[in-house]
Parts: C-alpha cells; sequence; structure tokens
C-alpha cells in the first residue's frame, strides 16, 4: 500500500512518471472528446472513445482514491480546488446524467507546475501573487469604475440608438453586450451604431476602452518591476556576491 501511495507524491521519481502519464492521460482525454463531435464518423470510432473513457475514468478514479486516502485531511482535499475538479471529472459519467464535463479535466494539466517544481517559474508565480496583493486596492477600485463606465456607455448607446435600431438596442440591458464588446475594444460588430450621434459616441467609449486594457496592466507590471528589484536587493543577512567572494578568499 505504501508503494502505490508513493505514485501520488510528486516529490518522488514513480509520482513524477505517474503525474505525467496521467496528463498524457488527459490530452488523450481531450482528443477523444474533441473527435467525438466530428458527425457521421464510422461506428467503429465511437466504440473505441467510449472504451478509451471507460479506461480513462477508470484511471482517475484510481487516483482520486489514492489521492483521498493519502491526504492528512480528508475534507480539506476533497474541498480543495484540485480535489474538486478531479472530482468534477470522473463525476458525471458515473451519474450519467447527460452532463459532460469532460472539458473541465483541462484544469487538470495545471497540476504540471507542480511536477516540474522549476525553482525560476515557482519564484515568478510567487512576485505575480505579490504583485496582485499590493496592488490590490488599486484593481479594486478600477473595476468598480470600469462597471460604472459598461452601465454609463450602456445608457448612451441605447438613447442614441434605440429608435432606429429597436431590435438590436431593445433596452439598457441589451447594450450593455455592445458596451462591453466596445470598452474591451473586441468590436464583434454583431450590433454598431449607425447614427451620427451614436459613432461619436462609439469613438469616445473605444478611447476610453484602451485604458480599460492598459491602466490594469500598467500598474501589475509596475508592481511587478517593484518587488523583482527589492528581491534583488542584497540584504543584511545576504551580502553581495563580491563581498561573499572576498570572505571566502
Amino acid at each position: 500500500m505504501r508503494s502505490l501511495y508513493r505514485l501520488v507524491d510528486e516529490h518522488t521519481a514513480a509520482g513524477r512518471r505517474f503525474a505525467w502519464f496521467i496528463q498524457a492521460l488527459i490530452v488523450l482525454s481531450m482528443v477523444t472528446f474533441t473527435f467525438e463531435t466530428i458527425p457521421d464518423l464510422p461506428g467503429g470510432f465511437y466504440r473505441f472513445f467510449f472504451a478509451a473513457e471507460v479506461l480513462i475514468v477508470a484511471i482517475f478514479t484510481a487516483e482520486y482514491l489514492l489521492r483521498l486516502a493519502s491526504a492528512p485531511h480528508k475534507l480539506r482535499f476533497v474541498f480543495s480546488f484540485f480535489g474538486l475538479v478531479d472530482l468534477a471529472a470522473i463525476l458525471p459519467f458515473y451519474l450519467a446524467t447527460g452532463l459532460d464535463l469532460r472539458s473541465v479535466r483541462i484544469l487538470r494539466l495545471l497540476r504540471l507546475v507542480r511536477i516540474v517544481k522549476l525553482f525560476r517559474y515557482n519564484r515568478a508565480a510567487k512576485r505575480l501573487v505579490k504583485a496582485f496583493t499590493q496592488v490590490r486596492d488599486e484593481l479594486v477600485l478600477f473595476i468598480f469604475m470600469i462597471v460604472i463606465l459598461v452601465y454609463l456607455s450602456s445608457v448612451g448607446i441605447y438613447y442614441f440608438e434605440n429608435e432606429v435600431q429597436p431590435d438590436k438596442f431593445k433596452s439598457i440591458p441589451h447594450s450593455m453586450w455592445w458596451a462591453v464588446a466596445t470598452l474591451t475594444t473586441v468590436g464583434y460588430g454583431d450590433i454598431y451604431p449607425v447614427t451620427a450621434g451614436g459613432r461619436f459616441f462609439t469613438f469616445v467609449v473605444l478611447i476610453l476602452g484602451l485604458g480599460v486594457i492598459a491602466v490594469p496592466t500598467g500598474l501589475v507590471a509596475s508592481a511587478l518591476t517593484d518587488i523583482g528589484n527589492r528581491d534583488d536587493e542584497p540584504t543584511a543577512e545576504s551580502p553581495p556576491d563580491g563581498e561573499k567572494r572576498s570572505e571566502e578568499r
């Protein structure tokens, strides 16, 4: 039993090999899930896809049970992010409700970061978390301002376009789709203004939309730079490399 537990311990060589095997199964599952949507395939393909699904679910189930048995805190594992993802990847198959959540398994590929454990990527992830924490208040305020801006944009375009395009700009809530697509500079083109006032208003909203992307990007980039500079500064406990070399001599 102890050797089985070592399979889910990603700090061991066997655990890393098993983890890579699981990643391969996840990719295989996504491939079969994708090809199943192709119409008019020969029946043999669908039988193969079903057999592969049964095998993959059986292995995922064994992995889930092993992780649950080896977890020091069972409930904490069950309600953890990866615990819920693992459960969501296999539960629909057993419930047979017709709900297909196999695409959720793609989230399990995030385990790849925990397997590789490259120091520099781990360090970069910590810096990113610190950066978001450092500018958390600014981001919350900016998100609140974006919500207000989306609402005002919806109100404005509604009054400009409702009379000439009542089917597309039926109400302010219907206009919010246009506001979000325009402020994010996506511009799907499914709905667009035709009046002169609406087009000028759209120009203003597009200019404001540039800041929707630029401001949070600048905040996070500035925080990352600041954190990177602080981490690179020598501390009293860690003298510069030149001093270390002179002390060693």
